[in-house]
């Protein structure tokens, strides 16, 4: 095993031995992502308690449509090819690197798809996020470098099972995936309790997902988007079932990806079985010592920001969408005729909390010389 963390702003000569570094875990426009965390997060305190309760009893009166949460989604701002681009680019001018990027919206291949039209196919992997039901609401798996000749059939098996779960079937499908050498399946986020079950209650079921199914998981992800001590969390998880961890950048705004992997690879088959033996090297990249708090807001404001050029819609409301009375997915400016206003506070106090002062102030705040301690051997890896 080979498995080492660095930080580009520490370690500037960390790049040097490699031919290649590889970006994982990003998001285009067509990834649906849920609105189920305004509900979350917007009743916990009085005020947007009382705003959402508002906003639901608004809707229902104008417009015959009861708020549904669950289903609303909005869409990243980035098109396939400009995703790519901003990954690539970075690589490039950062490190002076080539780059593989592995593009991963939830559940569907329809980004690597497109861009495969337009470049070289061997430099696109096809890759998803794939939403799998666990014990404790749902675990993702970053699946990597789908085979072209069938990756249609596996998408339509995976997210049918994420539909219909039925018992056996799962081991199957990874144990189909595992036997491709040149596929990665990467447990993404792994210590992030993301449907709030309670951090134990995760832990045990992503404990009890790995205890099943764990020899078919080839590494865990450290995120770019994920907090120093949920990182450490995950490399003490890696840890204990001896396998690798690797970078993710759950890419969903305009910035690149804060973590990468360095390698020598020349193709992304390459790369997975490198992986898969037990190699990776993570480096973080200097936006992830920024707060992480500000760099979130920054996302919001990339989805929300009005961008005329925007492929998806030039406002937020055309990148927004929800079901009609009907239940037809529909974007929010065909439902309002104007949003509430509410909605527009938060919005330019979004905006205030992006401005240089605010991000000075943020940045004096940050603890300075963090690091992960990854306890390989018994002694830290820095």
């Amino acid at each position: 095993m080979e498995r080492k963390v660095s930080y580009l702003w520490k370690e500037p000569a960390a790049k040097a031995p490699y031919r290649s570094a590889v970006s994982l875990h990003g998001h285009t426009g067509h990834s649906k992502e849920s609105l189920k965390f305004i509900a979350d997060h917007g009743k916990r305190a009085r005020l947007t308690r009382w705003a959402l309760e508002a906003e639901e009893r608004r809707a229902r009166r104008k417009g015959g449509v009861a708020v549904n949460f669950e289903d609303g989604y909005w869409v990243p701002p980035l098109s396939p090819r400009a995703a790519y681009e901003v990954e690539a680019g970075q690589i490039a001018e950062q490190l002076q690197l080539e780059s593989l990027v592995s593009l991963t919206d939830h559940d569907n291949i329809e980004a690597a798809t497109l861009l495969r039209m337009l470049q070289d196919t061997e430099r696109i992997p096809i890759s998803m996020e794939w939403t799998v039901p666990g014990e404790s609401g749902e675990l993702h798996l970053g699946i990597h470098n789908l085979p072209a000749k069938n990756a249609g059939t596996f998408v339509a098996e995976m997210n049918d099972y994420t539909r219909r779960p039925a018992k056996g079937r799962l081991r199957d499908l990874l144990a189909e995936l595992h036997r491709l050498r040149e596929v990665l399946v990467v447990l993404n986020h792994p210590m992030w309790d993301l449907c709030a079950v309670g951090e134990m209650q995760h832990r045990r079921s992503v404990s009890g997902f790995m205890t099943v199914f764990g020899q078919y998981v080839h590494a865990l992800e450290l995120g770019g988007l994920r907090p120093w001590d949920e990182n450490q969390r995950a490399a003490d998880f890696a840890c204990g079932w001896n396998v690798p961890v690797i970078a993710g950048g759950d890419r969903h705004g305009l910035e690149p990806s804060a973590c990468l992997n360095l390698t020598n690879a020349a193709n992304f088959a390459e790369f997975a079985q490198e992986v898969r033996r037990g190699r990776s090297h993570v480096l973080f990249m200097p936006q992830y010592a920024e707060p992480l708090a500000m760099r979130i807001i920054r996302v919001v404001n990339d989805a929300v920001r009005h961008d005329p050029n925007n492929p998806y819609g030039a406002t937020w409301g055309h990148r927004v969408f929800h079901p009609d009375r009907h239940g037809v997915e529909r974007p929010l400016c065909e439902l309002w005729r104007k949003s509430p206003a509410y909605i527009g506070v938060a919005l330019a106090v979004l905006r205030l909390l992006e401005t240089r002062p605010m991000m000075r102030l943020a940045q004096s705040l940050v603890r300075p010389g963090q690091q992960l301690q990854l306890r390989w051997t018994g002694e830290a890896i820095l």
